[in-house]
């Protein structure tokens, strides 16, 4: 029986050198990462770096890579938080040993090897792919939103946004006509007060909206373009009038009402169960295993335009790390994805699966459906099963499916098909 309290003595020296693989057990994660990126090529990445010059010998780019894949894994974005991490997180220590790089270093690091690093993807399949972790058969498509660094708030229309950068120029004009006035045309005067110079950052960011929202109505007047022309065509092919409203000319000038945002021009307006942020629209296909195999950000908020775009890439992603014989198989994607041109779009190499509505609505549908309903209803059960199967999949099970019996239905009362064999 203990009558006493175990507290720590901090003054205490450590009799032998310090094992930093004591820090942390074996099968913390900060091992695999550490691992898999000694594994990897990075030539292009130590091609950049100035070894055996004057100054400071550069930081490894196996160290930083490591660095920056351990902490966006744990959800750390911020540089500065980083840096703070690698003095006092074992898990970051461990990675930077006493080499502790600064904020801004962690940043240029990643800003320069934007383009480089997403080759590390295809890397890091090749080692799943040799670990026997991706299995193809089943794929599953979605999207979820992600908060910029702006404020929703901060959104400006196009009006507004003209209205600023005709401001600020008159005021830089007649700035720089009183600096001349005071200083003479050639003397560079004093420095720039520092209220100034955030003006020109945000002048710049201005202008990139009022770009960005150019782009987009020359972008909408082309698509009008071709609704008119396909509409002459068929007109021309048959011989009769179409009836209907004829669509209006295209207009590409900005409508002064369309917003964009100078904290984050980029980013757009996007809906959330929780609301409206001001973010971006990041897409991912994932095996059963949760293996990713393609991932993407878009500023589009409808998850319709990126089903195509996001299968190709997974295709060409797999044909590249196993071969080109290899294929999806097939793929499911819930009710943000469905159209009639998506549902045509199926493949040889991806069988699809689209939710027709939402799953509320639909399993609300497949409940007080009547026997012998067919089309839409039929497509909703052949949705249901399959993404029955993907659960028992995602569960770790091998499933082995045979025709729907009435004996075998899912917790919503649904019919399901049965599983001959389930087996980790």
């Amino acid at each position: 029986m203990a009558h006493f309290f175990r507290a720590p003595d901090r003054r205490q020296r450590f009799l032998l050198p310090v094992d930093m693989m004591d820090w942390l057990p074996e099968d913390d994660i900060v091992h695999l990462v550490v691992e898999a990126v000694s594994l990897m090529d990075l030539s292009g990445f130590e091609a950049t770096c100035k070894v055996g010059h004057a100054g400071q010998p550069p930081f490894a780019p196996a160290m930083m890579l490591a660095l920056l894949i351990y902490a966006y894994s744990h959800g750390v974005r911020s540089s500065r938080v980083i840096e703070r991490l690698c003095r006092r997180d074992a898990g970051y220590r461990f990675i930077v040993g006493d080499e502790a790089p600064d904020h801004t270093v962690i940043a240029r690091f990643r800003q320069r090897h934007a383009e480089r690093t997403k080759s590390v993807f295809l890397q890091v399949l090749e080692l799943c792919r040799e670990a026997g972790l991706i299995r193809l058969g089943l794929v599953a498509l979605d999207g979820t939103k992600v908060k910029a660094n702006a404020a929703l708030d901060a959104n400006r229309t196009a009006s507004s946004v003209e209205e600023q950068i005709g401001r600020m120029l008159a005021e830089a004009e007649a700035t720089d006509a009183r600096e001349d006035r005071q200083f003479g045309a050639e003397s560079s005067g004093p420095a720039l007060p520092a209220n100034l110079k955030r003006r020109g950052d945000r002048l710049v960011r201005l202008k990139a909206c009022r770009e960005k929202l150019a782009n987009r109505a020359a972008a909408a007047a082309a698509r009008q373009q071709e609704k008119i022309a396909a509409r002459d065509m068929e007109e021309k092919a048959t011989g009769k009038r179409k009836r209907g409203r004829k669509p209006k000319e295209p207009d590409p000038s900005v409508d002064p009402d369309r917003g964009a945002n100078p904290t984050d021009p980029d980013s757009g307006i996007m809906k959330t169960r929780r609301g409206w942020v001001q973010g971006y629209n990041a897409q991912a296909v994932v095996t059963p295993d949760q293996i990713i195999l393609a991932a993407d950000v878009t500023t589009e908020a409808n998850d319709v335009r990126q089903l195509t775009g996001m299968l190709n890439q997974a295709q060409a992603n797999v044909e590249a790390v196993m071969g080109e014989d290899a294929v999806l198989g097939a793929a499911v994607a819930d009710a943000g994805y469905w159209s009639e041109a998506n549902a045509e779009s199926q493949t040889e190499e991806c069988e699809l699966f689209i939710a027709t509505q939402k799953d509320r609505k639909q399993r609300a549908a497949l409940r007080e459906a009547p026997d012998g309903v067919t089309g839409l209803h039929r497509a909703s059960r052949s949705l249901a099963s399959a993404l029955w199967v993907a659960r028992s999949l995602a569960a770790g099970f091998c499933a082995v499916v045979v025709p729907q019996t009435d004996e075998h239905q899912t917790e919503s009362g649904e019919p399901a098909p049965s599983i001959v064999e389930r087996r980790p």
